[in-house]
């Protein structure tokens, strides 16, 4: 009778057991360490939400992304590919943010998120395709300058990112204050690619190479300020011409991609240091 009943108690014990172990979830502990929590102002009171939003920063991803793939195709000397993959990302990182206002989705997550993925896209990425190139054919020409210049770029491009996240709420955002990321990296590529599609892997285009990436590099942590075209409302009426300029973009980029876009990125620089040459000028005159 009483092995009966300790039968039977075991029998109920271990039924037991098994219930909470099926109710009993083995992530949760997991999940509840892993969770992002941020802590917000709503109506005027902090509170904590959890989670982050899924749109932008999967643009934010798809940029990153691109910007490891352009990594990757400069390892295997496929330059053109690396190029493409970094004007990709240019693309990728200029969505993710208007896609965080348009759905009133901004995070200080998805924020920070976009820097590093920035990091890796306009920093550490067209510094890699540029030496990559500079290396090509096994030739060492440059010595020690090839990647004193191309941590030149580097440094430039976080120093400028670490800038611009602690000036964000204090600048003019009709100007940026040095030359963007995004168009250093813009400029790089650009001269990697092409150099790939005209073949100009002679030691002159390799140093020119290298200074280009060197003052990209200083020109991102410069005072120097580039129109930022935020204040342009695209919803406004703008005249005939301007359609008629950007079918005409569409047409040379479409033709010439590489020297299209060159041209562009290279102009907008140039057209920022002139202005920044003429207004020091100006100054040092009315001294």
């Amino acid at each position: 009778m009483t092995d009966d009943r300790q039968e039977a108690d075991d029998a109920n014990s271990s039924h037991k057991s098994h219930k909470c172990g099926r109710s009993r979830d083995p992530f949760k502990e997991f999940r509840d360490d892993s969770e992002v929590v941020e802590e917000i102002i709503e109506d005027g009171q902090p509170i904590r939400r959890r989670g982050i939003y899924l749109l932008p920063n999967l643009f934010t991803t798809m940029a990153l992304f691109s910007g490891f793939f352009a990594v990757i195709s400069a390892l295997n000397h496929d330059f053109i590919s690396a190029a493409i993959a970094i004007f990709l990302s240019m693309v990728l990182d200029g969505l993710d943010g208007r896609v965080a206002r348009m759905t009133n989705t901004q995070s200080a997550f998805g924020a920070e998120y976009d820097s590093l993925a920035d990091m890796l896209s306009f920093g550490l990425a067209p510094a890699v395709v540029a030496f990559s190139w500079m290396q090509l054919g096994g030739v060492n020409e440059l010595g020690k300058f090839g990647w004193i210049c191309a941590f030149i770029y580097v440094a430039g491009a976080a120093l400028r990112l670490a800038r611009f996240n602690v000036q964000l709420s204090v600048v003019d955002k009709a100007w940026f204050v040095g030359l963007p990321s995004p168009t250093a990296a813009a400029l790089v590529a650009g001269c990697v690619w092409v150099m790939t599609d005209f073949d100009m892997a002679s030691f002159p285009a390799r140093v020119v190479l290298a200074l280009v990436v060197a003052v990209s590099g200083i020109l991102m942590v410069s005072n120097i300020g580039f129109y930022s075209f935020k204040k342009i409302d695209i919803r406004n009426p703008v005249p005939f011409v301007v359609l008629l300029a950007i079918v005409v973009l569409i047409v040379l980029i479409w033709a010439k991609p590489s020297v299209t876009l060159l041209l562009i990125f290279g102009g907008y620089t140039g057209v920022g240091v002139v202005l920044a040459a003429f207004r020091l000028l100006r100054s040092a005159r009315s001294e």
